[in-house]
């Protein structure tokens, strides 16, 4: 009698599971930058890529394939991670970055290298060999990526690093419900009298509500000019001096904060947020000054006529002007300025004009001083009684180069010449006779010191230290004595505290009175909340804290 053969088991796939191998290390290196604050993580993303590299493959011939397909979209997923600038928004800056210089370009790439951080990377590359000869690694990332996922549920994907003033989604929700009654907690909507208010919860749908309140206050927000200037009004000038790339946080980073231009003003707005952290959209801003602030997406569209703050000034009989020491070409600001902030005027002849830098782009910078004093000898020698002059300064943008140089200038002995230049030029001012209000408002800071967000340079995300910038008013040629130290505005002031200003002194009495009350000339001037946008990120001071939102998605603290 034969033995009956055994049938044998079928191979179950779950018989093949295989760990993580080096993509252990890949999310190892996510949870370290991630303690650190240096990634906007996103934890269902990163299990579900995780689960799709688990998942058991009978053949390894298809585990190696799966590797390799992995690995785009692994590199992919770690760019979605971080802070960097969406698709969308390297896409719509190609044309730009392609007129950058090949020695920018390279000056560029240079910066994103932290030797820090690759030697950081290396010890952490040796303990994980060394650790996974005991340890099953892939065990240990499974659960630390699950906890993570359970840490977000109750809200959207916060970063989780150890920061004590910056909370997570869970923390964030739990400590601002905790300082609200009950029912106030529960109901989360701001008071009818405040539609600005903060008391609620600073979670992703209360901030995005805020935001849109915030849009919709700020179109009832309009500066009113005179329809006439009064028969005994002043003739004086207008002077709006706009710099690129000077802030608060880059005056401190090279000891110029208390350089001796700053006591000249009789008016420091030293809370001021220019809103924006790119050229193009920070002119167009001032431009349009007379109006609330708007949306970066809304700064492309037509605005009401009673926005343009030059052409407020026009039907007052302000001549407008447009000087620049550039050729204004890189970005089409030049073309943005007239289109999308209705300048008209020729620009001021650069003809004759020394370069005193090369710009990233290979184009002439003009030096300042002749150009300053060419617009003092023009305004002299013009019948115009008033004139209304947009005058926009880049000699401190990223990239300058000194003549014959391929490597960007210091930005301090850079901004040390150009605060000279003004000092110099304000002193000169007075003692031509001349009646001028000059208003130095920057575009923006250079982000000389970056963050867990931004390299130093990089201003795609409008943060804190770039967009809060020293605004100073001096009204040059006054009768009346100038105050002793300038008044400070100390309350959060934007774009349309300019035209406030220019607007309470347009009739040119503040030149002719025996005396000036700056202080009453400053006050009451309209607050703006600190929001600020380029045009895939928004950033906004809530509950006093800066929380931003990237390409439309959820609101995150901002790492600090």
């Amino acid at each position: 009698m034969s033995t009956p053969q055994s049938t044998p088991p079928t191979p179950s796939v779950w018989r093949h599971w295989r760990g993580l191998g080096g993509w252990n290390f890949y999310f190892i290196v996510k949870f370290a930058l991630l303690w650190f604050g240096y990634l906007n993580f996103h934890p269902l993303v990163n299990l579900v890529f995780l689960a799709w590299l688990l998942f058991p493959l009978p053949s390894l011939r298809l585990h190696r394939w799966r590797n390799l397909i992995s690995l785009p979209i692994g590199i992919g997923l770690f760019y979605y991670d971080t802070w960097l600038p969406g698709i969308q928004s390297m896409l719509s800056m190609g044309s730009q970055v392609a007129a950058f210089s090949a020695d920018y370009l390279l000056e560029l790439a240079q910066r994103f290298i932290n030797w820090q951080m690759v030697g950081a990377l290396f010890v952490l590359l040796v303990l994980y060999l060394f650790v996974s000869q005991w340890i099953r690694i892939t065990v240990l990332v499974s659960a630390l990526l699950i906890w993570l996922n359970v840490l977000s549920i109750s809200g959207p994907s916060f970063a989780f690093w150890p920061a004590a003033d910056i909370p997570s989604a869970v923390t964030a929700a739990s400590a601002a419900t905790e300082t609200l009654p009950a029912d106030a907690a529960a109901q989360a909507t701001p008071a009818a009298s405040d539609p600005l208010s903060q008391t609620a919860p600073p979670t992703s749908a209360n901030l995005t509500a805020w935001l849109q309140r915030f849009y919709d206050s700020e179109k009832q927000q309009i500066t009113r000019f005179p329809d006439a200037l009064p028969a005994d009004a002043q003739p004086f000038d207008i002077l709006l001096i706009n710099i690129c790339s000077l802030s608060w946080a880059d005056l401190d980073a090279s000891q110029l904060r208390h350089h001796p231009l700053w006591r000249q003003f009789d008016i420091l707005l030293t809370q001021y947020n220019s809103a924006t952290g790119y050229s193009g959209p920070a002119g167009i801003r001032l431009l349009r000054a007379s109006c609330g602030q708007s949306s970066h997406h809304d700064l492309y569209q037509p605005a009401p006529q009673q926005c343009y703050l030059l052409d407020n000034l026009a039907k007052l009989g302000f001549q407008q002007q447009l000087m620049m020491d550039h050729d204004g070409v890189f970005g089409d600001y030049l073309k943005q300025m007239r289109e999308a902030g209705d300048i008209q005027a020729p620009l001021m002849s650069q003809a004759g004009l020394a370069a005193h830098y090369t710009s990233f782009d290979g184009s002439p910078i003009y030096d300042d001083a002749p150009l300053m004093r060419r617009w003092l000898t023009e305004r002299q020698n013009s019948r115009d009684a008033r004139t209304a002059t947009f005058f926009n300064l880049i000699p401190l943008h990223d990239g300058t180069r000194e003549l014959g140089s391929n490597k960007t200038a210091p930005w301090q002995p850079r901004a040390k010449t150009l605060l000279d230049q003004l000092d110099a030029f304000l002193s000169e001012l007075e003692a031509s006779g001349r009646q001028v209000m000059v208003v130095v408002v920057p575009e923006h800071g250079a982000a000389l010191v970056g963050d867990k967000m931004q390299m130093s340079g990089l201003r795609d995300i409008p943060s804190p230290g770039i967009t809060h910038v020293p605004v100073g008013i001096k009204f040059v040629g006054m009768k009346a004595p100038h105050p002793g130290e300038p008044v400070t505005v100390t309350t959060p002031t934007s774009l349309q505290a300019i035209s406030a200003l220019i607007a309470r002194a347009v009739d040119g009495k503040v030149f002719s009175a025996p005396e000036v009350n700056m202080a009453a000339l400053a006050s009451s001037l309209p607050t703006t909340p600190v929001v600020s946008e380029n045009d895939n990120a928004v950033v906004v001071m809530y509950q006093g804290k800066p929380w931003i939102r990237l390409n439309g998605g959820d609101w995150v603290p901002y790492p600090q």
